[in-house]
């Protein structure tokens, strides 16, 4: 088997949160400015979607940028808990067969890992929700301090799990990924089905039409 362990960035691999993430961060917005009378416009959906992927204190600092940090990082919780109460209800999209894939390829003695810019009650509540979060383990973040993108996380999991960079597969849609993919020196598998806009992505290993095409990947001879 070419690869032992499977790192997926999860919003664009397994999970779309496209449909709720407008009205989530205009409920969060639209919240602010009650509390502290800001007039401030609410980013549009094309202005959240690109910003997709990226550090969380980045994607706020871009998105509301004539804000002091703190009251970035309040609306931005706010955004989190929301997205965990409408995920945990139902709402967003996964990517049909994401389940099935998952639990197939981890029968076959694959070990998930999660490598995302999201924040852990995001990441969690998804792959609760999809029914698969006993499979990823453990689950690394960012801290801002040591790990401030994504490939450090990629990188902790080959130190800490003493591990070939070659083994592990990053699974990703958007720039970050392939940039992570990049600094950790791990094989890139492209979710052609995901966020990326047109030609983002420089190049990859391997491109996934859907998600269920990681297993003809992972294993094949």
């Amino acid at each position: 088997m070419r690869f032992t362990h499977l790192a997926f960035d999860i919003d664009g691999t397994v999970f779309s949160s496209e449909s709720i993430i407008l009205d989530t961060y205009r409920e969060s917005v639209e919240e602010f400015k009650a509390k502290t009378g800001n007039s401030m416009a609410v980013p549009t959906q094309n202005e959240i979607m690109r910003e997709i992927g990226k550090p969380v204190k980045t994607i706020f600092k871009n998105l509301l940028p004539n804000l002091d940090q703190g009251s970035r990082d309040s609306i931005s919780d706010r955004v989190l808990s929301l997205l965990v109460e409408k995920i945990e209800a139902g709402k967003g999209h996964f990517y049909p067969g994401s389940k099935e894939t998952i639990i197939d390829l981890s029968k076959a003695g694959i070990q998930m890992l999660a490598c995302s810019n999201g924040r852990l009650p995001y990441i969690e509540v998804i792959l609760k929700v999809l029914g698969v979060l006993e499979l990823f383990h453990p689950i690394c973040t960012l801290d801002n301090e040591i790990r401030k993108e994504k490939g450090d996380i990629l990188l902790h999991y080959t130190q800490s799990l003493s591990l070939d960079s070659k083994a592990i597969l990053m699974i990703g849609d958007r720039l970050s990924d392939w940039e992570a993919a990049q600094k950790a020196d791990t094989p890139f598998a492209f979710c052609k089905y995901g966020h990326a806009e047109k030609d983002e992505i420089p190049s990859s290993d391997f491109e996934l039409d859907q998600v269920s095409d990681l297993k003809k990947i992972v294993l094949s001879d």
